[in-house]
Formats: C-alpha cells, structure tokens, sequence
C-alpha cells in the first residue's frame, strides 16, 4: 500500500504535463497516442478495485479519452478507491485467486498479491512510456525518482 501512496502523486504529475490539446499525439503510427496511454493508466486503476471487489478484473481496452481533465478525475478517483480498499485489507486476503479475462476469455488466474504487483509493475511501465511523450509534445516532463532536466 505505502509504493502505490508513494506513486500515485508521481502518476498524476506526468499526466497532468501532457499539453491537453496534443493527444493525439504518438512517437509512431504503431504506438498507442498519449492520450490513449494516460486513458489506460486510470483503467488499470479501475481494474485494481475490480480485483478488490470481484476478485476477477474483466478487461476491455480502455475507452478513447474525451479530455485531459476526465482522464485525471478518473485517475484521481479510482487511485483514492485503492488506497481505500487496501486500508481494509488483511494479510490472508493477498493469496486470494484473482482471474483475469481479456473480452470474456479467461487469460490467467493468479493470486491477488501477484496480481497487484503485475497491474503496479505495468502502470510504471506505461507511466515511463507516456513520460517519454511529453518534450516532443512540447511540454515539460515533471521530477519522477529525481529530479528533471525540464524542472531545474
């Protein structure tokens, strides 16, 4: 709980930085766009409280973003219900199978500890692919371990 506290402002800054006008934009026509990456890091966040809640996630490729702000509201919210659900959370409850299906078709089952850690583990990577966006999109890449070169 106290990694995804950690990471959760860290998430929301480069989402934040993305110039809301510009995404569309993508590094190549086979990359998703930035504002498709910023959608699927508040879709991973929801698909985290499907876990706590339904002990399964059904996963549907995320919906085009209607705006930047959206993005960050849906983010912001799904992030504080987490946080919330791992406040209640016991020990025993991280060994919990979780199925995972990908458009109705069971994709994997593991448990939920490791479950967690993959849909962390992927949003960091998406969070690093989307921080890469930014300069060329023409904004300022904000401090994620350390500080910036856009931020000093």
């Amino acid at each position: 709980m106290s990694r995804w506290e950690t990471e959760r402002p860290v998430t929301l800054k480069v989402v934040r930085a993305l110039p809301a006008d510009k995404l569309d934009y993508r590094p190549h026509a086979r990359s998703r766009s930035a504002g498709e990456l910023a959608s699927l890091l508040a879709y991973e966040a929801q698909t985290a409280v499907e876990m706590f809640d339904y002990g399964k996630v059904d996963w549907n490729e995320p919906k085009p973003p209607a705006s930047l702000q959206d993005i960050v509201i849906a983010l912001q919210l799904s992030n504080q219900q987490v946080l919330d659900r791992f406040r209640k959370f016991d020990d025993e409850a991280w060994a919990k199978k979780i199925t995972f299906f990908v458009n109705g078709t069971k994709a994997m089952e593991e448990s939920f500890g490791d479950m967690m850690w993959g849909t962390f583990f992927d949003t960091i990577h998406h969070r690093g692919q989307l921080s890469a966006y930014i300069r060329p999109m023409g904004g300022k890449v904000p401090a994620i371990y350390g500080p910036s070169a856009d931020e000093q």
